[in-house]
C-alpha cells in the first residue's frame, strides 16, 4: 500500500505563525521538502497580502522553486485574480477552498457559500483552459468553530456541487482539529457516493490530538493523499484556538510503521522539522525530531 504525502507547511504552515518568514527561508523549507523525498507542496497562496501577509511573496516563492525533481507545486487562490497571478507563477496545481458554513466562510472568505462556490466553478474552468490540475477543499467539514456540527448531508451537498466543475481532486479538511476516525469513514463514503472515481485528500489538524488516528481512518477509508506540514507547524488565521496541522514526520514515521509506502525520508523531514522552528523561534509540536526513529 502507498500514498502521498502533500507537503502543506511553506502554505497553510507559516500563514499562521506570527514570524514573518523572508523569501528565501521560505524556498529552503521547500527545497528541504523535496530533497526528503517529497512530490508534491502546498508552496504558497495567492490572496491579499494584507489579510494573510505571510503569503506576500508568493510570486518571489514560486520563481526560486526548486523545478527539476517532479514536483508538483500547488498554489491556493480564491478568485480569478488570485487564479491569474498563480497560473502566471507557474503552478501545477491551484487549490480553492469552500467552507462549510456560511459564517466561517464571511469569516475566512468574506463571501458566502454560494458565492465561493460560484468561484470555485470559475476558477476550474480557467484551470481546464490553462492545462492546470484544479482541486477544491472543502474546508472546516468536521465541524465549524462559530456554526458548531457540520452534518454529513451538507458535506456530500457540497460535494455533490463541486464535483460539476471537475476538479481533480476533493480534498476535506478539519480545519479546526475537532473530527475523530468515525468521522473520517463517514465523510469519505458521503462524497465517494456522489463524486466517484475523483482522488480523494484529507486534511488534518491535531488540536485535540486526534490528527494523526483521523489519517489512519483516511488510509483505511482509501484516500489516496494526506497533507502535513514538517515540524506540525500553522493553523488558520481566522478560526480562534485552531492549532498545527499533523507533522510531517510524525505521519511518516506512523505510516511506515504500519507498511505504508509513502517515499519520504523520515531523517530529512526530523531535521527540517527542528530547522523550521529554529527558524521561527519556537519548539514546533512534531514529536519524532526529539524521539527518534525505531529501530534507531
Amino acid at each position: 500500500m502507498a500514498i502521498t504525502i502533500c507537503e502543506v507547511g511553506p502554505r497553510d504552515g507559516l500563514q499562521n505563525e506570527k514570524t514573518l518568514l523572508p523569501t528565501e527561508t521560505k524556498v529552503t523549507l521547500i527545497q528541504r521538502a523535496v530533497a526528503g523525498g517529497v512530490r508534491r507542496v502546498e508552496a504558497t497562496a495567492f490572496v491579499h497580502p494584507k489579510r494573510v501577509p505571510q503569503m506576500a511573496d508568493a510570486e518571489q516563492v514560486m520563481a526560486q522553486v526548486p523545478r527539476d525533481s517532479g514536483v508538483s507545486y500547488i498554489g491556493l487562490v480564491l478568485n480569478r485574480r488570485g487564479f491569474e497571478r498563480a497560473a502566471r507563477a507557474g503552478v501545477d496545481e491551484v487549490n480553492m477552498v469552500v467552507l462549510a458554513t456560511e459564517t466561517f466562510s464571511e469569516r475566512n472568505q468574506g463571501m458566502t457559500v454560494e458565492a465561493s462556490l460560484r468561484a470555485w466553478s470559475e476558477i476550474a474552468g480557467l484551470a481546464h483552459e490553462a492545462g492546470i490540475r484544479p482541486s477544491v477543499t472543502l474546508s472546516a467539514a468536521f465541524g465549524c468553530p462559530f456554526e458548531g456540527e457540520v452534518s454529513p448531508d451538507r458535506v456530500r451537498d457540497l460535494a455533490r456541487r463541486v464535483v460539476e466543475s471537475g476538479p481533480a481532486e476533493i480534498a476535506l479538511a478539519d480545519t479546526i482539529g475537532v473530527g475523530v476516525p468515525t468521522q473520517v469513514t463517514e465523510l469519505v463514503a458521503a462524497v465517494r457516493d456522489v463524486a466517484p472515481g475523483v482522488a480523494l485528500r484529507c486534511h488534518f489538524h491535531n488540536t485535540r490530538n486526534t490528527g494523526y488516528a483521523n489519517a489512519v481512518a483516511a488510509v483505511s477509508a482509501g484516500v489516496e493523499t494526506l497533507d502535513a506540514s514538517a515540524g506540525g507547524i500553522g493553523g488558520c488565521p481566522f478560526a480562534p484556538a485552531a492549532t498545527g496541522n499533523i507533522a510531517t514526520e510524525d505521519l511518516v514515521y506512523l505510516l511506515d510503521r504500519m507498511g505504508v509506502a509513502t517515499g519520504v525520508d523520515l531523517g530529512e523531514l526530523a531535521a527540517t522539522g527542528r530547522w523550521i522552528g529554529e527558524q521561527l523561534g519556537i519548539d514546533v509540536p512534531a514529536l519524532l525530531g526529539r524521539a527518534g526513529t525505531f529501530p534507531g
